[in-house]
């Protein structure tokens, strides 16, 4: 998937699977030797927020890994290869982050991936506000000698269930949200919830700045229950697992046909950009599909988790695939 110019390849792993600078989690360190490898792929950064933020996943300063072993925000059901995570974009913020110039020293493109999570549409547009301005100092203020040593995309989350942000942003919103972030002047990608109509998704698509769309965050608990079996994933279709942590989101492959048929249905009603394809893919079957329903890319994410072993699989059959469907 190339945007702007820039190639990103056809594999990219979902925000959070590899941690903020693609140091990944300690359990990556046991399964890398059996296929838990994301080499050839895209690097998203998880999620970051302006302002340090606790969320419901403690981390450890320097390292950023989380400091439960087993983090209590996190349930998973291994056999109907599912997650639910309330980890609520837990991180140091922004200026933190950018301060490492650990992103500033990649050599690949990648994308960072930021959210505004305050309670109101005005403090949200100012969150972002303040953000452009932190990538532009941290990254671009130095004449035609940019920080950032490789082309970088930033993935504008606009729909993370598990921040308890009580509103959703509306049109007007997300427009203004893509505005401001058009100053940065790089690839930005709308990462967007599979329950928001597509009509919505086609009146985002006509933004200038708007160069692609990821579909899909998570699901939060409870929702669409006559699609999804809630009872049969976490044994209650009322109460969470993680309902002290407001509930959490769904990903992983109960979710992953919604998402085919949201993108089916948005190529049918005549989206015609770029389309990234997140949320259930198991196997390199799976991103087949994805790639059928008319996605550019992929993005990788529970699969590490329930999975493991197949991400290093996935990656190779998904880039030979998608060259001999594409010729190039």
């Amino acid at each position: 998937m190339k945007l702007r110019g820039i190639d990103f390849g056809y594999v990219m792993n979902a925000s959070g699977a590899r941690n903020f600078f693609g140091q990944g989690y300690p359990y990556h360190r046991w399964w890398r030797h059996f296929g838990l490898d994301y080499t050839g792929s895209t690097f998203v950064a998880k999620t970051t927020t302006l302002d340090p933020r606790a969320g419901n996943m403690p981390l450890t300063d320097y390292t950023l890994q989380p400091i439960e072993v087993f983090p209590r925000c996190i349930e998973t059901n291994i056999r109907k290869r599912a997650v639910l995570n309330a980890v609520g974009l837990s991180g140091p913020g922004a200026d933190n982050l950018l301060k490492r110039n650990r992103w500033q020293e990649r050599t690949d493109p990648f994308f960072i991936s930021f959210a505004a999570v305050a309670d109101t549409p005005q403090e949200r547009i100012e969150q972002w506000k303040k953000f452009v301005e932190l990538v532009e100092v941290r990254g671009y203020r130095r004449p035609h000698q940019p920080m950032f040593a490789a082309p970088i995309g930033l993935e504008v989350n606009l729909f993370c269930p598990n921040t308890g942000v009580a509103d959703k942003p509306l049109m007007q919103e997300i427009m203004t949200t893509l505005d401001i972030a058009s100053d940065l002047k790089i690839p930005l990608v709308a990462k967007i919830n599979a329950l928001m109509p597509v009509e919505l998704a086609l009146k985002i698509q006509e933004h200038p700045a708007c160069d692609a769309i990821c579909v899909s965050n998570t699901i939060l608990f409870g929702y669409l229950p006559g699609y999804i079996d809630w009872k049969n994933l976490w044994g209650n279709d009322v109460v969470s697992p993680l309902h002290q942590f407001g509930g959490g989101g769904l990903s992983g492959a109960p979710i992953f046909w919604l998402v085919v048929e949201w993108i089916e249905n948005a190529r049918k009603r005549g989206f015609y950009k770029p389309i990234v394809g997140c949320g259930g893919i198991m196997n390199s079957r799976d991103a087949r599909i994805m790639l059928n329903a008319g996605v550019s890319a992929v993005q990788l994410g529970s699969v590490s988790i329930v999975r493991p072993w197949r991400v290093k699989n996935i990656i190779a059959r998904t880039h030979a695939y998608a060259k001999e469907k594409y010729g190039a």
